[in-house]
């Protein structure tokens, strides 16, 4: 039972992982969803810059923990799930990326303001 809510935690902050670095590819014309995306970078810059865990990792942990799951002895998916959302890199290049694709997201998010801002002032 705890291998499958390790699994299915790490699907959970999978999809977060996707949504954070494609939302907004996703959002356009969606202002309620724009809205969650940006809040959802805005916690991403946050992780990465500051020492607070990200709550699904915690989850993760514990889960994985009660399961048992500390060497791959266990599930052939908790493991390649893990691997993904967890690659092996060095810890600033994650923190570099996490924060460029942030930034790359609320830049697009600029953009389309700036064109929105512009269109009214034509009106």
């Amino acid at each position: 039972m705890m291998t499958l809510a390790a699994i299915l935690t790490l699907l959970i902050h999978l999809t977060w992982i996707l949504f954070v670095i494609f939302g907004a590819l996703w959002t356009r014309g969606r202002p309620v969803w724009s809205t969650i995306h940006i809040l959802a970078l805005l916690w991403g810059i946050a992780v990465e810059l500051s020492p607070w865990p990200c709550p699904l990792t915690l989850a993760e942990t514990w889960f994985e923990t009660k399961a048992g799951a500390a060497a791959y002895h266990g599930s052939f998916l908790l493991h390649y799930l893990d691997a993904i959302v967890y690659p092996n890199l060095p810890d600033w290049s994650l923190t570099l990326a996490g924060v460029a694709v942030c930034a790359l997201n609320l830049t697009i998010y600029l953009w389309r303001l700036r064109a929105f801002l512009r269109r009214g002032r034509k009106s």
